[in-house]
Order: C-alpha cells, then sequence, then structure tokens
C-alpha cells in the first residue's frame, strides 16, 4: 500500500524531489489504528496485527533487563561492525548452539551487529552485486521496498502453491538457482507469515545446493526458537541454518537474528549477521555509509543475555507461554470459518483465508477496516506479496483474501480480539 498523495495547497512547495514511500504492513495497519485511537497498551483495543512478541516476564523465564549501565566510553560511537566482545558472544552462541564438535567454528570476525532486522538486511542487499535475487510468495512484507531500491539487484520471485501447502522442496531450490539464474535468495526461515519452516533434512540438502551451486542464501531467522513442530532429522527445539554449514568461510550461508524476536527485546534494536568474513566486511563497509553503527549501550548490556542458560530458559518459557495461544489460535480461527491453508509450524501468526465469510468480509482489506471499527488490529495478506516496484497489479494478489493474525500479545488479548472477530463475523453472517 502506498501513502495518498494530494496537490500542494496554492503558495506551497510540493517537494516533488521526494517520491511517495510506501509503509510495511504493520506500520500501515498501526497507523490506521491509531488514526482511529488506538495507543499501545491501551486495552480496549487486540492488535492481532503485531510484528512482535509480548515483552513482559513469562513463568520460568529470566527476569527481564530493566536498567542499562552507560560507561563513560559508551558516549562516543560503536564500531560499526559492533563491539568485539558482543560479537564474539554471538559466535559463541551458534558454536554452542549447532556447531559442537565440528573443525569449521564461527568468530568475531564472522559477526557483524546492527541496529535493527530491517537495518541488517538492508546492508546486505547493499553489498551485493548484479545478481538475480529469488525471493518467495509469500513473504515478510519488508522486503517489497529493500529489494526495489538497490537498482544492481534483479528481484526474482518465486511462487508457493496453496494447493501443494506452500510446499518447497530442495529439488525445487535447484530448479529455481539454474534456471533462473539465482546469485542468491532472500527468505525468512521460519516464514512470516506462513509460520512454515525448512529444518532438518530438508534444511541440510538446501545448504548443501547452495554450496555446490554457489547462490547464496540469505536466511532471515528471527523466528527461530518458536519452533512448533521441527522437521525430520532436526535434533534440537531452534533452528539455524548454521547447524548445516561446513565452513564457516566457503559456503554461501548469511545469517540474521537478534534480540528482537527471540530474546523479546524488539525495542533494543540489537540484531546482527553472521556469515562467511568476506561477507560480513562487505555488510559492515555498507553500514559505514546506511547506518554507521548500532547503539554501544544496548550492545554491550546484550552480551549476558546471550550465556547458555539465559537462551535455554527463554526459549523453554517462549514454549510454554505461547502454545496455548497457537492453540487457541488455530481452534478460534477454525471455529469463525478462517481457513488456515497450512498449520503454523513456527512463528506466532496463523495466515488464514477469508473466502468462506460472509461476502463482505471476504476481501482482507475490507476485513481490516471492518475489524478495526470493533478495535482489533490485523494484516491485510497483500502486504505480503511482496512486489518490488509494484510490477504486478495488486488487484490480481493472490493473497487478496488472506489476512495475518498475531498471536504475539498475551492470551487474554488474543482471545478478547478473537471474540470480537466472532461478532464481526456473525453479525455480518445475519446480513447475508
Amino acid at each position: 500500500m502506498s501513502i495518498s498523495t494530494t496537490a500542494a495547497p496554492a503558495g506551497r512547495t510540493s517537494h516533488q524531489a521526494f517520491r511517495s514511500v510506501p509503509r510495511t504492513g504493520v506500520i500501515y495497519v498501526t497507523n490506521e489504528a491509531t488514526e482511529r485511537g488506538y495507543r499501545p497498551g491501551d486495552a480496549s483495543w487486540s492488535n492481532l496485527g503485531q510484528g512482535q512478541p509480548e515483552s513482559g516476564p513469562l513463568p520460568g523465564a529470566p527476569p527481564r533487563a530493566e536498567a542499562v549501565v552507560i560507561a563513560p566510553d559508551d558516549h562516543e560511537y560503536a564500531p560499526v561492525p559492533g563491539l568485539w566482545e558482543l560479537r564474539e558472544a554471538v559466535a559463541g552462541l551458534y558454536n554452542r548452539l549447532y556447531r559442537r564438535g565440528m573443525p569449521s567454528q564461527y568468530s568475531a570476525e564472522n559477526v557483524a551487529i546492527c541496529g535493527g532486522g530491517r537495518a541488517s538486511l538492508t546492508r546486505a542487499v547493499a553489498a551485493l552485486g548484479r545478481i538475480n535475487l529469488g525471493h518467495f510468495l509469500p513473504d515478510y512484507t519488508a522486503y517489497e521496498e529493500l529489494l526495489d531500491i538497490f537498482r544492481l539487484v534483479t528481484p526474482i520471485p518465486i511462487l508457493l502453491s496453496r494447493e501443494t501447502g506452500y510446499r518447497f522442496t530442495s529439488e525445487d531450490l535447484r530448479r529455481e538457482i539454474m534456471g533462473r539464474g539465482l546469485g542468491a535468495i532472500l527468505l525468512s526461515n521460519p516464514s512470516n507469515p506462513m509460520g512454515k519452516v525448512v529444518s532438518g533434512d530438508a534444511l541440510h540438502d538446501w545448504v548443501g545446493i547452495a554450496r555446490e551451486l554457489d547462490s547464496v542464501l540469505l536466511f532471515d531467522e528471527f523466528y527461530s526458537h518458536y519452533i512448533w513442530r521441527p522437521g525430520p532429522g532436526e535434533p534440537g527445539p531452534t533452528v539455524s541454518a548454521a547447524r548445516y554449514v561446513e565452513d564457516v568461510e566457503q559456503d554461501p550461508v548469511v545469517l540474521f537474528d537478534g534480540l528482537t524476536k527471540n530474546w523479546r527485546y524488539p525495542g533494543w534494536r540489537v540484531t546482527w549477521t553472521v556469515g562467511p568474513k568476506q561477507i560480513i566486511r562487505a555488510v559492515s563497509s555498507a553500514g559505514s555509509f546506511l547506518d554507521g553503527g548500532g547503539s554501544k549501550p544496548l550492545q554491550r548490556a546484550a552480551v549476558p543475555l546471550l550465556e547458555a542458560r539465559q537462551v535455554e530458559a527463554e526459549s523453554a518459557a517462549i514454549r510454554r507461554a505461547f502454545l496455548p495461544k497457537r492453540k487457541l489460535m488455530l481452534e478460534r480461527c477454525q471455529e469463525l470459518g478462517l481457513q488456515v491453508d497450512r498449520q503454523p509450524d513456527a512463528t506466532f501468526y496463523a495466515f488464514v483465508s477469508l473466502r468462506n465469510l460472509p461476502l463482505a468480509l471476504t476481501d482482507g482489506m475490507a476485513f481490516f477496516r471492518a475489524a478495526l471499527e470493533r478495535q482489533v488490529i490485523c494484516v491485510p495478506g497483500v502486504f505480503f506479496d511482496v512486489n518490488p516496484g509494484r510490477r504486478r497489479s495488486q488487484h490480481l494478489s493472490r493473497f487478496r483474501q488472506h489476512v495475518r493474525l498475531s498471536y504475539g500479545p498475551p492470551i487474554d488479548e488474543v482471545m478478547r480480539g478473537m471474540d470480537r472477530l466472532q461478532e464481526m463475523i456473525q453479525e455480518a453472517d445475519v446480513g447475508r
């Protein structure tokens, strides 16, 4: 969705040097709700559109950080690649979780720290050469503008089919790379909004094909601790392609993660990129002109959060808190006629079809606006039909009749939102 523009009043400049910049899905829907009185924390609203997990205390989780100590030199800039001690801590985390006993290990030089997930992804795409870059449909809404703004990169959409459960095999991957000449593929894994996860044997094969064909896999792993159904061969409750990298310097695998989702600290804007040293140097160079580096005191405060016991306790608490919310969301969707094309294996989203609802609610934007009247926020499916440069008509979007519902908020807010959607659907049903 683009920001609407109007003619400038007489006597005022129209600022024609600036283009109309679209908002990402969550930002768009939140702004629309804010115009109707929504404020974060307002108990009269239910934000089923939010892209962040609940950030308060959870039973069994480590205590939430409540203060940040600022050292005297924290008032200075941080290094663009990040504080060395945090880079070491991130490398140690990946080695401990995914690379025990393997001869090739990540080091601090395999890690760059950045101020947010979008900034990390922007650095990486800015550092790419003149290549074909594959991306899946549907996928994360912020990829759309990201893939359009750097004109060296040619975005190539890869359509996933509802009829096949959005399945995509390793042989499909090989065919797409070879047939379309893909120098890289960008994907969220686990995927946003579908909740589909490539893991275990399948992820092993994907990494092997990328190694064989020298095509870079850019894995957005921000939901990698929200795994509900690990795939065959996956030994742990978290998923990362780091487990299947043979040589951290040679394998064309780049990983993105951070405190945003898996540690439930989205406001900290502390994220990282993990990959071969050569690529880390390139994305750090891009950061030197794009963002200049992240917050120094928050990077320092992040180091103890990556200790083994902290990570294990937080991941276990996430499972205990979010599995009941997932169950609630899926059961209520079935009751309300909201068709889940594929039950989510991961994340905290349900991507639902509206095809079986009363006609007035079968369009995602119409459903979203009707829900706003009930003080419920959701995200229309068209935002996930990643369409760089608007090369396809939005009116033909395959996801026009979908919305994404989030069970990121606390369970009572999720329940309240689903109750209101039930009332909305029942009233529309009476008026058929």
